[in-house]
């Protein structure tokens, strides 16, 4: 069985060398979609709480909410980048504190303290899945991953890749010692 969430991400980005409207700075509410499967977990009847799924999701997704999201090698990156130090918020402002920890993967780098993540690819409907999944396919047994971002949509399946150990009693994964974070049942 599946438990399925959403998320709305409000950024902004461009297709830099794309001919066409989307190379210019240009704004979306993008709608991601995870979906992960295990079985029911019995006393708790569901197979994963989607509040915690949204929390540990959350956690690195907010980096692109509210954010400008550009390819590595947009000779915008260094302007923008320019212009945020000479505003004195390149490292961050006392109001910025809707942002998760800076990350780095093979297809993305998350610059919270500026409201930036660069990329590898363009950021593309299909180059989000590939980020999301980067970020979160050890956290969670994502099956299924759709992201729409104004007319396009794309998603993605996977085969689950592990069995996440969970509370028989709120349905939380438990921690490398059999501990629940949430409720605090211990594994015997």
């Amino acid at each position: 069985m599946r438990s399925i969430t959403t998320f709305d991400l409000q950024y902004a980005h461009r297709f830099y060398g794309f001919q066409g409207e989307a190379q210019y700075l240009h704004g979306h509410t993008g709608v991601l979609t995870i979906e992960v499967e295990d079985d029911v977990t019995p006393r708790v009847n569901m197979v994963y709480p989607c509040n915690e799924i949204k929390k540990i999701s959350w956690n690195l997704l907010q980096n692109f909410d509210h954010a400008l999201v550009l390819r590595e090698d947009d000779p915008l990156l260094p302007v923008i980048l320019g212009v945020y130090e000479m505003q004195g918020i390149k490292n961050g402002h006392a109001l910025n504190t809707m942002k998760g920890p800076a990350f780095k993967t093979e297809w993305a780098t998350a610059y919270p303290d500026c409201r930036l993540v660069v990329t590898k690819e363009t950021m593309t409907v299909e180059g989000m899945i590939k980020i999301v999944h980067d970020l979160l396919k050890d956290k969670l047994p994502i099956v299924k991953l759709t992201f729409k971002s104004g007319a396009n949509t794309a998603s993605q399946t996977y085969q689950p890749c592990r069995h996440i150990e969970r509370c028989p009693l709120c349905g939380v994964a438990l921690d490398e010692n059999g501990h629940c974070p949430k409720c605090g049942y211990q594994k015997k």
